[in-house]
């Protein structure tokens, strides 16, 4: 089996990060992608040597040679297009985070298990061989683990990132879910649970501090798992400090990580230090592309399951909760 992918929101995020390895992936080709903007729709076809585009979403999910769909839109529209392709027969890859709220993922999960269809969501990062060694480092070389901590801070967006229309949305909780914590804390939440399991129990505070835009720009939560590992995360969006820092610290040892930065991994055991290096991906979602296809051809495993996806928006809401 090919599976033939159509692309519905063919924007910055797919220029180089997913989708060119849709056409590297053995077994896969893409064949069709969605914008609303005409010209930037036939734009994306012709440098990307896509044979079809469209503008409206519809039209690609029946195409009858598309036959699984990536949705590449901003969230608020996720759920919409993810039932309309899965009650078209058509497995789908969907971008985190997954939906706007839990409500709307817990429903997503019920269309998958009515449908039948092949549904995976794109916390690609679990596929990427930094995570992969960093699962091994966890699981064997730091004895049981306990603690996880993870800072996450950025400095104040320029007044000219604030007014761009890509930032715009994402600053919108009414169309990304509650800003950049709803951005950017999916990747992360995904990790924890893809390194500890099931979640027990998790909540949370947030404020806009700043109060320049309506999302929380500052976030604290805790996650119990249970595997009897606490998480502790914090995010800001608001101060001096640039940092992206992530310990785990076991019975007999610690590992520390970033997750968007890729600094070395360093594992602090009985036999010392030790760094790991990775070298950065040109296209960062092909192993979970790769991943993914193996899975609607029937040959592996589902990566990041509806289900998974659903307790990651779960936490996602906890923590903002309080905020509204």
């Amino acid at each position: 089996m090919e599976v033939r992918w159509g692309i519905i929101g063919a924007g910055d995020v797919t220029e180089v990060k997913s989708g060119p390895a849709f056409q590297q992936v053995e077994h896969s080709q893409l064949v069709a992608v969605m914008r609303r903007d005409a010209d930037k729709a036939k734009s994306y076809a012709e440098r990307h040597g896509v044979p079809r585009w469209y503008t409206d979403a519809q039209q690609l999910i029946d195409d009858p040679e598309v036959n699984a769909i990536y949705i590449a839109t901003p969230p608020d529209t996720h759920a919409r297009y993810a039932n309309a392709a899965l009650q078209a027969g058509k497995p789908v890859y969907l971008e985190k985070p997954m939906t706007l709220n839990s409500r709307e993922a817990k429903e997503l999960v019920e269309t998958q298990q009515t449908c039948g269809v092949e549904l995976s969501v794109a916390h690609y990062r679990r596929e990427q061989p930094y995570f992969k060694k960093l699962k091994e480092l966890i699981e064997g070389h730091i004895g049981t683990p306990r603690i996880a901590n993870l800072r996450y801070f950025q400095r104040p967006l320029a007044t000219e990132m604030l007014q761009s229309p890509g930032m715009q949305w994402r600053l919108n909780p009414n169309r990304s879910g509650g800003g950049l914590f709803h951005d950017l804390a999916p990747h992360q939440i995904d990790l924890m649970h893809y390194f500890f399991g099931n979640v027990a129990s998790s909540s949370g505070i947030a404020r806009n501090q700043a109060k320049v835009y309506g999302a929380a720009d500052v976030v604290s939560g805790q996650i119990w798992f249970e595997s009897d590992l606490l998480f502790t995360g914090h995010w800001a969006f608001n101060v001096a400090e640039k940092c992206d820092i992530c310990e785990v610290v076991g019975s007999e040892g610690k590992v520390s990580f970033s997750v968007f930065d890729y600094r070395p991994i360093e594992l602090i055991n009985d036999q010392g230090l030790q760094r790991f290096d990775f070298d950065p991906l040109p296209h960062v979602q092909l192993p979970m592309i790769a991943a993914v296809v193996s899975y609607i051809r029937g040959v592996g495993p589902n990566p990041c399951s509806v289900e998974e996806g659903y307790n990651v928006m779960q936490v996602l809401d906890r923590f903002v909760e309080d905020y509204g």
